[in-house]
């Protein structure tokens, strides 16, 4: 009777790889949806509450401004503490675990006494739980899709759309029914659907190179990714401390009469063995090397100059509505109008992506151009009717920005590195989205 290690080895060998480009793909592609909506989503929406936050404290729209500051922020210093633990755990677990902290944070934010308790559990802690949810999720994606990709993660960053057109009058009526407290109460609760979305990522099972770890001298098995990944650093590991040892063993041949120096040598290469397991363990977790990418920090100034005007304009929308007039619940229409022609601009030009007319690069350019332009005619309407010009307009050039911006990042260094990168970029980009909102306030 087989013992049950190697029972289990043969019930996943059983298991047919994933197929990238369909199959469980499609759940992945679910998952990361609603990650999109109940994370990016939330936050677009958040601007409903900063009316009734400032009047409740008696604060400016600049001290309000610094909760969302604080989520962006976080999220972005975050991601790479959610890759390396995806890497040292599972990317299921650990969306599970950003879900709880989420929703707790949430909770724990109805009940501020303060701004600045409001800073720590809404700012703070969410944001840290929107990092462990994000960065694992849309990671995921990138492994399941190749050929689909551009398209795929337009679709999937659409929940972020959706889920604004959904919230903000939802959001709305629950500050009227219940207070801005009881509205954050009902968010914490809809927040613990992130730890759903974190059951379904599934780790995907692949072959090594096209071959089979061999187990034994009678049966060839499949292991999980997870083994894979571990037998990864381990051959990598003892590939680098052989070319040590040899390099040692040679030395020490050349000056075998001379004890002393042997002795030093030999201390030497353990020295060296330790410091090479320890960087190689480290790069694993943290490939830190990107640093060292030219085009991959071009690429992140970008992320810092795009962060600083991403979340304001959704942000202060409907305080900049109320200001010029227009009544609260047509105020939280112009972010339900924004939400469907950013939708549509993410599906559409994900799609056009996809089709690879031009160099995703370039059509990146050409549509952050343009977000900057229309961004520029925004102190020019001041009624209903321009307000709803410049939403319809922001939404869509917004979304076909958003569509190809983090597809452009596997192209710039390997799907291998996706994890990584991903939380890289969006740690150099955290300047971008803290400062970004407090001096769209001042402004």
């Amino acid at each position: 009777m087989d013992p049950p290690e190697k029972a289990q080895k043969r019930r996943n060998a059983a298991e047919p790889p994933a197929a990238q480009d369909g199959g469980y793909a499609w759940f992945i592609l679910v998952s990361c949806f609603f990650v999109f909506g109940l994370t990016f989503g939330v936050i677009k929406s958040f601007g409903v509450f900063y009316v009734e936050i400032q009047q409740y404290f008696e604060t400016t729209a600049a001290g309000t401004s610094w909760t969302t500051s604080i989520t962006v922020a976080t999220i972005h210093i975050a991601a790479p503490v959610a890759s390396a633990l995806s890497a040292r755990f599972s990317h299921r677990s650990v969306v599970i675990m950003g879900g709880l902290i989420c929703s707790a944070a949430v909770v724990f934010g109805a009940f501020a006494r303060n701004l600045t308790e409001l800073y720590i559990t809404v700012g703070f802690l969410n944001g840290f739980g929107y990092a462990l949810t994000w960065t694992p999720a849309v990671t995921m994606l990138g492994m399941y899709f190749e050929k689909k990709r551009p398209v795929v993660n337009a679709l999937a960053s659409a929940g972020e759309c959706i889920l604004t057109f959904s919230l903000t009058p939802l959001f709305q009526l629950l500050i009227d029914s219940f207070s801005w407290r009881g509205a954050l109460l009902i968010l914490g609760g809809l927040q613990l659907n992130l730890c759903v979305c974190g059951m379904l990522l599934r780790p995907l099972r692949t072959l090594r190179d096209g071959t089979y770890i061999n187990m034994g001298k009678e049966e060839q098995e499949i292991l999980p990714i997870e083994d894979l990944d571990e037998t990864k650093l381990s051959f990598q590991i003892e590939s680098e401390l052989n070319i040590l040892e040899l390099s040692a063993q040679e030395t020490v041949k050349d000056c075998v009469e001379d004890p002393d120096q042997t002795s030093s040598l030999t201390k030497t290469s353990t020295s060296n063995q330790k410091r090479t397991k320890l960087r190689t363990t480290i790069q694993y977790y943290v490939d830190y090397t990107l640093i060292t990418n030219g085009r991959f920090m071009v690429y992140s100034m970008f992320g810092v100059f795009a962060a600083l005007g991403f979340f304001a304009p959704s942000l202060f929308l409907v305080p900049y509505a109320r200001s010029k007039g227009i009544k609260e619940y047509q105020a939280a229409a112009l972010l339900s109008i924004s939400a469907v022609l950013d939708l549509f601009g993410r599906v559409f030009f994900g799609w056009v992506a996809n089709l690879r007319l031009v160099e995703t690069v370039q059509q990146l350019t050409a549509t952050v151009i343009l977000l900057g332009t229309v961004l520029l005619l925004c102190p020019l309407a001041s009624t209903f009717s321009e307000l709803v010009a410049f939403s319809a307009a922001h939404g869509l050039v917004y979304g076909a920005t958003v569509a190809i911006h983090i597809t452009v990042l596997p192209e710039v260094v390997g799907v291998e590195r996706l994890g990584s990168a991903l939380g890289f970029f969006m740690l150099i980009r955290s300047s971008g989205g803290l400062l970004g909102p407090p001096i769209a306030g001042k402004l």
